[in-house]
């Protein structure tokens, strides 16, 4: 299904007769590119062009990235590491500060539906998801320069050696050092960001131990960064993560997981550079965490997929301490699984289950959650696979939406916040042969007090957050084509709401009602010769029409890449990059500008 399009396992072991449909995993990348252009890469990066969300930034993604899926907004997806979603509670706009060279992880996973529904925590429409990778000994070191006074440097290594006396257990150790600045890709954008981070992991024959340290500070400026007021903002973050991460493998296809995190995250926000005393907030979010997931195999036509996850938090802030200031999460979902062959190619999978979300501070919820699965293997190489789904989930609010000022400011909170409810309804088709592969799918999606920021003609001077009631239809193709030297990835959703807010003074929405009615991607990877490599993704959008947005609301960015690998100069690679290559100024968020064209050279060496 799309939402696992990056990494899809198919069925588990069943027998019909003499035949077995043995478990196979498909890995594919959703975009041609996969670094970013004005920054180092990071795990939100090759999100940006990603058919499965829409990511909305501010200045860039990874300066400040809004991911949404499906039509939702930035707090309801998560970003799951290992079993754990890493959570910040003050606002889901700080999600995606995350300080871990993407080099440590896997390509992502997009989980909706059930798998969201499953192991997703506090994200009620999607999660973006990331394993722990094997280290293998090498890195590589980059510089880089470009337009706007941009610099980079970076670097990476890891070694893994064997344990004295046990052939079958490995010690490794992986580092990485990260820096870029530039003076922005429009007049007050400018960044400055530093990332170091390291893990040391023990692999055995059915387990993986990582523990990992990561450090992240970010400065960076933008025009309307948060407000409508034509003034020059900026953030200084701050992000510090420890990670303790267990996999273990045991008996016939079973597995656990087990992870524990401690993250920090420190914002000084700035209204007005040119004026800092004019309006100034401090926070400081503390999170701790303890996660549990897994497939226990009962039989090999019976197995339970669970998770579970417990979260605390806490805040210190000049601004939001009007409301309760810690809080505590309780998550468990169980999914039993039952499958059976019904011919010697055709595989049907059963699930149903339930998961139970709680606060200390809100109403519990009860969701259900379940799919019908059919998939067909026939001897030429096809696959065929058509799933039917339904699932319920739910989170609370942020601090930013409930624990400010509820009568003044440029930040409006609103105490009377409920638990938000979603239902997911969704038929599915996937087709695959060695060459190509079409990933399809219709929803249709309920979301029950949904916490969106509005406008109001009556209060020009604020951002409200208030309940809304909103129903989401859509339809989503993904396909990829592999020739000889080419590859070709393709995309096109349609999304339609209708959305009810009770209330008559809110005249418009800078969150739940942005978003593309329509939106098309593009990408290719062309290798002529082994000397050059060409990558290069496109995407347009019509965006729903929002009367906050000053500019266009159709838009064309195109990301585009040159590898030149010098063939008298063993392991080094240098590349030529654009992005934004037509130079769009769509307003990714109404109201705050778009970025702009950025070009980059670089070179990087492996070892």
């Amino acid at each position: 299904m799309l939402c696992s399009f990056s990494t899809l396992t198919l069925a588990a072991e069943q027998k019909s007769n003499t035949d077995e449909i043995e478990q196979i995993a498909v890995h594919a990348s959703a975009t041609a590119n996969q670094l970013p252009v004005g920054t180092f890469d990071a795990p939100v990066s090759n999100l940006e062009y990603d058919p499965r969300v829409d990511l909305q930034s501010r200045n860039m993604a990874e300066a400040q990235a809004d991911v949404t899926i499906r039509g939702g907004i930035f707090e309801n997806t998560g970003f799951r590491v290992g079993s754990a979603t890493l959570f910040d509670p003050q606002s889901g706009h700080y999600f995606a500060e995350i300080p871990i060279a993407p080099q440590m992880l896997d390509t992502a996973d997009i989980f909706t539906g059930v798998e969201n529904a499953l192991y997703g925590v506090n994200s009620s429409v999607g999660t973006v998801s990331f394993g722990w990778t094997p280290i293998n000994t090498g890195g590589s070191v980059s510089l880089g320069t470009g337009n706007n006074d941009f610099n980079l440097q970076s670097i990476n290594a890891g070694v893994n050696v064997p344990l004295s006396g046990k052939p079958d257990w490995q010690l490794g150790f992986q580092g990485d050092y990260a820096h870029s600045q530039s003076d922005g890709t429009i007049d007050n954008g400018d960044h400055d960001f530093t990332r170091a981070s390291g893990r040391v992991q023990l692999t055995g024959p059915q387990s993986q131990t990582d523990l990992f340290y990561g450090s992240q500070q970010k400065f960076f400026g933008w025009p309307n960064l948060y407000t409508p007021f034509g003034v020059n903002e900026t953030e200084d973050l701050d992000t510090q993560l420890f990670i303790l991460n267990h996999k273990q493998g045991y008996a016939k296809q079973s597995a656990f997981e087990i992870s524990a995190y401690y993250r920090k995250n420190d914002d000084h926000y700035i209204y007005s550079r040119e004026n800092p005393s004019a309006f100034e907030a401090f926070h400081q979010t503390q999170v701790k965490s303890l996660a549990l997931s897994g497939r226990h195999n009962n039989t090999e036509s019976f197995a339970i997929n669970y998770s579970a996850q417990y979260m605390e938090d806490s805040i210190e802030s000049t601004t939001l301490e009007n409301n309760f200031t810690s809080r505590n999460y309780y998550k468990l979902s169980v999914l039993p699984e039952y499958q059976t062959a019904i011919a010697a190619n055709q595989l049907v999978t059963i699930r149903l289950g339930a998961a139970f979300d709680d606060t200390n501070r809100d109403d519990s919820q009860f969701s259900l959650l379940g799919d019908l699965n059919w998939r067909t293997q026939n001897n030429d190489g096809t696959e065929r696979t058509v799933y039917l789904s339904f699932a319920q989930a739910s989170q609370v609010a942020g601090y930013t939406a409930i624990g400010g000022s509820e009568s003044g400011g440029l930040f409006r909170s609103n105490y009377n916040l409920e638990r938000e409810t979603t239902q997911n309804l969704e038929l599915g088709l996937l087709l695959e042969q060695q060459s190509w592969r079409l990933d399809s799918a219709i929803f249709y999606r309920q979301d029950e007090n949904l916490t969106d920021w509005t406008y109001s003609y009556s209060s020009t001077s604020a951002r409200a957050a208030n309940p809304v009631d909103i129903d989401t239809a859509g339809i989503e193709f993904l396909a990829t084509k592999q020739f000889d030297t080419i590859e070709f990835i393709s995309s096109y959703t349609y999304l339609h709401k209708s959305e009810s807010y009770g209330a008559a003074d809110i005249d418009a929405s800078f969150y739940a009602l942005n978003f593309p009615d329509h939106r098309i991607t593009l990408g290719a990877v062309w290798q002529p010769m082994d000397v050059l490599e060409f990558r290069i993704d496109n995407e347009w959008r019509k965006q729903h029409e929002n009367v906050l947005r000053t500019g266009d609301d159709e838009a064309l960015f195109t990301h585009l890449t040159l590898k030149i690998t010098p063939p008298t100069l063993d392991n080094l690679f240098i590349t030529l990059s654009a992005d934004n290559l037509w130079g769009e100024a769509f307003e990714e968020i109404p109201g705050t500008p778009g970025r702009g064209e950025q070009y980059t050279l670089s070179a990087t060496y492996n070892w």
